[in-house]
Protein backbone atom coordinates (compact mmCIF):
# COMPACT_ATOMS: atom_id res chain seq x y z
CA UNK A 1 0.00 0.00 0.00
CA UNK A 2 1.46 3.27 -1.43
CA UNK A 3 1.74 6.49 0.89
CA UNK A 4 -0.86 8.01 -1.83
CA UNK A 5 -3.49 5.19 -1.46
CA UNK A 6 -3.09 5.49 2.49
CA UNK A 7 -4.15 9.06 2.09
CA UNK A 8 -7.70 8.67 0.30
CA UNK A 9 -8.20 5.73 2.50
CA UNK A 10 -7.64 8.15 5.50
CA UNK A 11 -9.41 10.71 4.54
CA UNK A 12 -12.49 9.11 3.34
CA UNK A 13 -13.15 6.54 5.60
CA UNK A 14 -10.61 6.86 8.52
CA UNK A 15 -10.82 10.41 9.73
CA UNK A 16 -14.19 10.49 10.36
CA UNK A 17 -13.38 7.54 12.97
CA UNK A 18 -10.33 9.13 13.94
CA UNK A 19 -12.24 13.10 14.60
CA UNK A 20 -14.94 11.01 16.90
CA UNK A 21 -12.09 9.39 18.83
CA UNK A 22 -9.84 12.22 19.84
CA UNK A 23 -12.46 14.90 19.82
CA UNK A 24 -11.22 16.80 16.95
CA UNK A 25 -14.86 18.54 16.65
CA UNK A 26 -14.33 21.77 15.31
CA UNK A 27 -10.42 21.37 14.44
CA UNK A 28 -8.84 22.31 11.37
CA UNK A 29 -7.19 19.15 10.38
CA UNK A 30 -4.23 19.50 7.53
CA UNK A 31 -1.74 16.32 6.88
CA UNK A 32 2.02 17.24 7.56
CA UNK A 33 4.09 17.00 4.94
CA UNK A 34 5.86 13.88 4.89
CA UNK A 35 9.81 13.22 4.67
CA UNK A 36 11.68 10.95 2.97
CA UNK A 37 11.21 7.32 4.51
CA UNK A 38 8.47 8.26 6.55
CA UNK A 39 6.60 5.19 7.95
CA UNK A 40 3.16 7.39 9.17
CA UNK A 41 1.10 9.53 7.97
CA UNK A 42 0.38 12.81 10.22
CA UNK A 43 -2.05 15.61 10.47
CA UNK A 44 -1.29 18.86 12.64
CA UNK A 45 -5.04 19.52 14.42
CA UNK A 46 -5.62 23.07 15.57
CA UNK A 47 -8.59 25.41 17.18
CA UNK A 48 -8.77 28.24 18.31
CA UNK A 49 -8.54 28.09 22.78
CA UNK A 50 -8.01 24.38 22.97
CA UNK A 51 -5.18 22.46 23.00
CA UNK A 52 -3.54 21.71 19.26
CA UNK A 53 -3.10 17.87 18.51
CA UNK A 54 -0.94 15.68 16.19
CA UNK A 55 -2.65 12.34 15.00
CA UNK A 56 -0.34 9.69 13.94
CA UNK A 57 -1.73 6.89 11.50
CA UNK A 58 0.53 3.85 11.00
CA UNK A 59 0.06 1.85 8.22
CA UNK A 60 3.20 -0.12 7.13
CA UNK A 61 3.76 -3.68 8.12
CA UNK A 62 7.10 -3.32 9.96
CA UNK A 63 6.00 -2.54 13.56
CA UNK A 64 3.84 -4.86 15.42
CA UNK A 65 1.21 -3.96 18.19
CA UNK A 66 3.30 -4.77 20.99
CA UNK A 67 5.89 -2.29 19.36
CA UNK A 68 3.54 0.48 19.33
CA UNK A 69 2.27 -0.43 22.56
CA UNK A 70 5.77 -0.36 24.02
CA UNK A 71 6.14 3.15 22.90
CA UNK A 72 3.07 5.11 23.85
CA UNK A 73 3.70 3.26 27.46
CA UNK A 74 7.17 4.70 27.50
CA UNK A 75 6.28 8.10 26.42
CA UNK A 76 3.58 8.50 28.72
CA UNK A 77 5.91 7.30 31.73
CA UNK A 78 8.60 10.02 30.76
CA UNK A 79 5.94 12.50 31.02
CA UNK A 80 4.33 11.55 33.76
CA UNK A 81 8.35 11.14 35.76
CA UNK A 82 8.72 14.82 34.48
CA UNK A 83 10.38 13.90 31.06
CA UNK A 84 10.08 17.12 28.45
CA UNK A 85 8.60 15.03 25.83
CA UNK A 86 5.37 15.46 23.91
CA UNK A 87 2.22 13.70 25.71
CA UNK A 88 0.06 10.95 24.49
CA UNK A 89 -3.39 11.60 24.26
CA UNK A 90 -5.81 9.07 25.12
CA UNK A 91 -8.88 8.39 23.30
CA UNK A 92 -12.38 8.55 23.40
CA UNK A 93 -12.21 5.37 24.55
CA UNK A 94 -9.82 5.50 27.00
CA UNK A 95 -6.85 3.95 25.16
CA UNK A 96 -3.17 5.37 24.18
CA UNK A 97 -3.31 3.83 21.39
CA UNK A 98 -6.14 2.67 18.85
CA UNK A 99 -6.61 -0.09 16.09
CA UNK A 100 -8.58 0.66 12.58
CA UNK A 101 -9.01 -1.96 10.66
CA UNK A 102 -9.92 -1.25 6.41
CA UNK A 103 -10.49 -4.01 3.95
CA UNK A 104 -8.47 -6.73 6.68
CA UNK A 105 -5.45 -4.05 6.93
CA UNK A 106 -4.85 -2.72 10.49
CA UNK A 107 -3.94 1.21 10.79
CA UNK A 108 -2.73 2.05 14.06
CA UNK A 109 -3.52 5.56 15.55
CA UNK A 110 -2.47 7.49 18.25
CA UNK A 111 -2.86 11.21 19.67
CA UNK A 112 -0.08 13.39 20.97
CA UNK A 113 -0.29 17.05 22.48
CA UNK A 114 1.45 19.26 20.11
CA UNK A 115 4.78 20.72 21.48
CA UNK A 116 5.32 23.81 21.85
CA UNK A 117 7.82 26.08 19.43
CA UNK A 118 9.36 24.90 17.06
CA UNK A 119 12.12 23.22 14.89
CA UNK A 120 15.59 24.83 14.59
CA UNK A 121 15.27 24.62 10.81
CA UNK A 122 12.15 26.79 10.78
CA UNK A 123 13.99 29.18 12.96
CA UNK A 124 16.52 29.16 10.27
CA UNK A 125 18.84 27.55 12.42
CA UNK A 126 19.05 30.60 14.50
CA UNK A 127 18.66 30.19 18.29
CA UNK A 128 17.32 33.01 21.22
CA UNK A 129 18.17 36.60 19.88
CA UNK A 130 20.62 37.49 22.66
CA UNK A 131 21.50 34.16 24.31
CA UNK A 132 25.08 32.16 23.53
CA UNK A 133 24.13 29.09 21.21
CA UNK A 134 25.84 27.23 24.58
CA UNK A 135 22.40 27.16 26.12
CA UNK A 136 20.85 25.05 23.73
CA UNK A 137 23.88 22.64 23.74
CA UNK A 138 23.15 22.31 27.51
CA UNK A 139 19.90 22.14 27.69
CA UNK A 140 19.94 19.52 24.64
CA UNK A 141 22.27 17.13 27.35
CA UNK A 142 20.05 17.80 29.93
CA UNK A 143 16.53 16.57 28.58
CA UNK A 144 18.39 13.94 27.10
CA UNK A 145 19.89 13.12 30.63
CA UNK A 146 16.75 13.37 32.17
CA UNK A 147 15.17 11.03 29.86
CA UNK A 148 18.56 8.43 30.54
CA UNK A 149 18.00 8.55 34.10
CA UNK A 150 14.01 7.85 34.28
CA UNK A 151 14.86 5.06 31.80
CA UNK A 152 17.78 3.32 34.33
CA UNK A 153 14.29 2.37 36.44
CA UNK A 154 11.69 1.73 34.29
CA UNK A 155 9.73 -1.47 33.82
CA UNK A 156 7.18 -1.84 30.90
CA UNK A 157 4.33 -3.91 30.30
CA UNK A 158 4.67 -3.85 27.17
CA UNK A 159 8.71 -3.85 26.13
CA UNK A 160 9.80 -2.28 23.00
CA UNK A 161 12.44 -4.71 21.03
CA UNK A 162 15.97 -4.45 21.90
CA UNK A 163 18.91 -3.28 19.55
CA UNK A 164 19.97 -6.95 18.45
CA UNK A 165 16.68 -7.54 17.39
CA UNK A 166 17.08 -5.65 14.45
CA UNK A 167 20.52 -5.06 14.17
CA UNK A 168 21.71 -8.75 13.31
CA UNK A 169 23.63 -11.15 10.62
CA UNK A 170 20.19 -12.36 9.42
CA UNK A 171 18.39 -9.08 9.08
CA UNK A 172 21.26 -7.05 7.34
CA UNK A 173 22.30 -9.92 5.26
CA UNK A 174 18.55 -10.09 3.83
CA UNK A 175 18.39 -6.00 3.52
CA UNK A 176 22.24 -5.18 2.02
CA UNK A 177 22.69 -6.38 -1.64
CA UNK A 178 24.99 -8.79 -1.99
CA UNK A 179 27.07 -7.01 -4.53
CA UNK A 180 28.37 -4.91 -0.81
CA UNK A 181 30.53 -7.91 0.11
CA UNK A 182 33.08 -5.80 1.87
CA UNK A 183 30.64 -3.97 3.75
CA UNK A 184 28.44 -6.69 4.83
CA UNK A 185 31.71 -8.17 6.72
CA UNK A 186 32.63 -5.55 7.81
CA UNK A 187 29.21 -4.82 9.78
CA UNK A 188 29.12 -8.66 10.98
CA UNK A 189 32.83 -8.21 12.32
CA UNK A 190 30.99 -5.01 14.04
CA UNK A 191 28.17 -6.88 15.62
CA UNK A 192 30.28 -8.95 17.24
CA UNK A 193 32.28 -6.67 18.79
CA UNK A 194 29.16 -4.70 20.52
CA UNK A 195 27.64 -7.98 21.63
CA UNK A 196 30.58 -8.08 23.77
CA UNK A 197 29.68 -4.59 25.64
CA UNK A 198 28.25 -4.23 29.13
CA UNK A 199 24.49 -4.26 28.74
CA UNK A 200 23.84 -3.71 32.69
CA UNK A 201 21.11 -1.53 33.50
CA UNK A 202 23.06 1.02 34.38
CA UNK A 203 24.22 1.71 30.54
CA UNK A 204 21.87 0.07 28.06
CA UNK A 205 17.91 0.46 28.83
CA UNK A 206 14.92 2.14 26.74
CA UNK A 207 16.73 5.20 24.43
CA UNK A 208 15.04 7.75 21.77
CA UNK A 209 17.41 5.96 18.76
CA UNK A 210 16.57 9.32 17.28
CA UNK A 211 17.56 12.07 19.02
CA UNK A 212 17.95 15.01 17.33
CA UNK A 213 16.76 18.84 16.45
CA UNK A 214 13.93 17.11 13.69
CA UNK A 215 12.73 15.05 16.59
CA UNK A 216 12.00 18.42 19.36
CA UNK A 217 10.51 21.60 19.56
CA UNK A 218 12.49 25.01 21.26
CA UNK A 219 10.34 27.43 22.46
CA UNK A 220 12.13 30.81 21.26
CA UNK A 221 11.26 32.30 24.73
CA UNK A 222 12.51 30.51 26.90
CA UNK A 223 14.98 27.61 25.07
CA UNK A 224 12.52 24.61 26.77
CA UNK A 225 13.08 21.63 24.88
CA UNK A 226 10.06 19.17 23.90
CA UNK A 227 10.75 16.00 22.44
CA UNK A 228 9.19 13.83 20.32
CA UNK A 229 9.13 11.40 17.32
CA UNK A 230 9.54 7.95 20.16
CA UNK A 231 9.14 5.49 16.70
CA UNK A 232 12.61 3.98 16.47
CA UNK A 233 12.73 3.65 20.79
CA UNK A 234 14.38 0.37 21.88
CA UNK A 235 16.44 -0.88 24.34
CA UNK A 236 20.20 0.11 23.08
CA UNK A 237 22.90 1.83 25.11
CA UNK A 238 22.49 5.26 26.43
CA UNK A 239 25.84 6.14 24.42
CA UNK A 240 23.83 5.57 21.04
CA UNK A 241 21.71 9.02 22.13
CA UNK A 242 25.02 10.82 23.28
CA UNK A 243 26.82 9.25 19.85
CA UNK A 244 23.62 10.50 17.41
CA UNK A 245 23.99 13.88 19.14
CA UNK A 246 27.58 14.06 18.44
CA UNK A 247 27.10 13.32 14.57
CA UNK A 248 24.62 15.87 14.41
CA UNK A 249 26.83 18.61 15.76
CA UNK A 250 28.85 18.81 13.06
CA UNK A 251 26.45 20.69 10.53
CA UNK A 252 27.52 23.93 13.08
CA UNK A 253 30.97 23.59 11.69
CA UNK A 254 30.86 21.66 8.96
CA UNK A 255 31.71 24.43 6.32
CA UNK A 256 34.86 24.63 8.42
CA UNK A 257 37.94 24.09 6.29
CA UNK A 258 40.50 24.03 9.18
CA UNK A 259 40.35 20.14 10.64
CA UNK A 260 42.10 21.54 14.48
CA UNK A 261 39.20 24.35 14.43
CA UNK A 262 36.65 21.55 13.73
CA UNK A 263 37.86 18.90 16.25
CA UNK A 264 38.40 21.64 19.02
CA UNK A 265 34.55 23.14 18.44
CA UNK A 266 33.34 19.33 18.65
CA UNK A 267 35.28 18.81 21.83
CA UNK A 268 33.42 22.28 23.66
CA UNK A 269 30.09 21.23 21.87
CA UNK A 270 30.31 17.63 23.15
CA UNK A 271 31.82 19.25 26.68
CA UNK A 272 28.55 21.44 26.96
CA UNK A 273 26.49 18.77 25.98
CA UNK A 274 27.72 16.27 28.39
CA UNK A 275 28.19 18.88 31.26
CA UNK A 276 23.96 19.52 30.57
CA UNK A 277 23.57 15.67 30.64
CA UNK A 278 25.35 15.01 33.63
CA UNK A 279 23.34 17.48 35.62
CA UNK A 280 20.36 14.89 35.44
CA UNK A 281 22.42 11.20 35.66
CA UNK A 282 25.71 9.83 35.61
CA UNK A 283 28.06 8.09 33.00
CA UNK A 284 31.04 6.47 33.54
CA UNK A 285 34.37 7.44 31.46
CA UNK A 286 34.48 4.25 30.23
CA UNK A 287 31.61 4.40 28.34
CA UNK A 288 32.19 7.83 27.10
CA UNK A 289 35.75 6.48 26.20
CA UNK A 290 33.59 4.64 23.69
CA UNK A 291 32.08 7.31 21.89
CA UNK A 292 33.99 6.92 18.44
CA UNK A 293 32.55 3.31 18.67
CA UNK A 294 29.35 4.12 18.96
CA UNK A 295 29.29 6.80 16.21
CA UNK A 296 30.51 3.90 13.95
CA UNK A 297 27.16 2.25 15.53
CA UNK A 298 24.95 5.67 14.05
CA UNK A 299 26.80 5.29 11.03
CA UNK A 300 25.78 1.77 10.76
CA UNK A 301 21.90 2.83 11.50
CA UNK A 302 22.44 5.29 8.46
CA UNK A 303 23.38 2.52 6.14
CA UNK A 304 20.08 0.45 7.29
CA UNK A 305 17.78 3.00 7.44
CA UNK A 306 18.61 3.97 3.90
CA UNK A 307 18.10 0.43 2.65
CA UNK A 308 14.91 0.00 4.43
CA UNK A 309 13.31 3.63 3.01
CA UNK A 310 14.23 2.09 -0.96
CA UNK A 311 12.45 -1.19 0.26
CA UNK A 312 9.55 0.38 1.56
CA UNK A 313 9.28 2.44 -0.95
CA UNK A 314 9.90 -0.55 -3.83
CA UNK A 315 12.41 0.92 -5.31
CA UNK A 316 16.50 -0.35 -6.63
CA UNK A 317 18.85 -0.09 -3.84
CA UNK A 318 20.94 2.51 -5.28
CA UNK A 319 24.08 4.34 -3.25
CA UNK A 320 23.46 8.15 -3.61
CA UNK A 321 26.72 10.03 -2.36
CA UNK A 322 25.11 10.63 1.08
CA UNK A 323 24.82 6.60 1.30
CA UNK A 324 28.50 5.76 -0.49
CA UNK A 325 30.40 8.12 2.53
CA UNK A 326 28.50 5.66 4.81
CA UNK A 327 29.53 2.92 3.35
CA UNK A 328 32.92 4.32 2.70
CA UNK A 329 33.79 4.78 6.17
CA UNK A 330 32.06 1.25 7.62
CA UNK A 331 34.37 -0.52 4.90
CA UNK A 332 37.98 1.39 5.78
CA UNK A 333 37.09 1.97 9.69
CA UNK A 334 37.08 5.95 9.37
CA UNK A 335 36.65 6.80 12.69
CA UNK A 336 34.30 9.85 13.93
CA UNK A 337 32.14 9.71 10.06
CA UNK A 338 35.11 11.00 8.60
CA UNK A 339 34.73 14.27 10.16
CA UNK A 340 38.43 14.60 10.95
CA UNK A 341 39.79 12.37 7.68
CA UNK A 342 40.77 13.45 4.57
CA UNK A 343 37.77 11.84 2.53
CA UNK A 344 35.63 14.69 4.38
CA UNK A 345 35.45 17.81 1.79
CA UNK A 346 34.09 21.06 3.50
CA UNK A 347 32.85 21.93 0.19
CA UNK A 348 30.48 18.88 -0.06
CA UNK A 349 29.98 17.46 3.09
CA UNK A 350 29.50 13.71 4.13
CA UNK A 351 29.53 12.72 0.53
CA UNK A 352 31.46 10.96 -1.57
CA UNK A 353 31.05 9.69 -5.35
CA UNK A 354 28.09 7.14 -6.02
CA UNK A 355 28.66 3.68 -6.68
CA UNK A 356 27.22 1.18 -8.63
CA UNK A 357 25.73 -1.95 -6.99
Amino acid sequence: MTYREVIKIVDIYLLPIISKLYELEGYKISLVKPHKGGRNVVYNCEKEGAVAKIIRIAFLDDRSLEDFLGEVEYIRYLYEHGGSVSDVISSRNGNLLEEITYENHSFYVCGFVKAPGKLLVDNGYRYREGVPITEYFYNCGKILGKMHQLSKVYAPTHKRYSFFDKYNVEYLDKLIPPTLSLLKKKLFEFLKTLEGLDKNSEFFGMVHFDYSDGNYNIDFDNGKITVYDFDNSCFCWYMFDLANVWTHGVGWIQFEQDIEKRRKFMEEYFETVLAGYKSETTIEDRMLEKLPLFIKVVTMESIVDAFEVMRNSGEEPECDEELSYNIRCMEDDIPYKGFFHEIYSCEEPFEYEKRDI
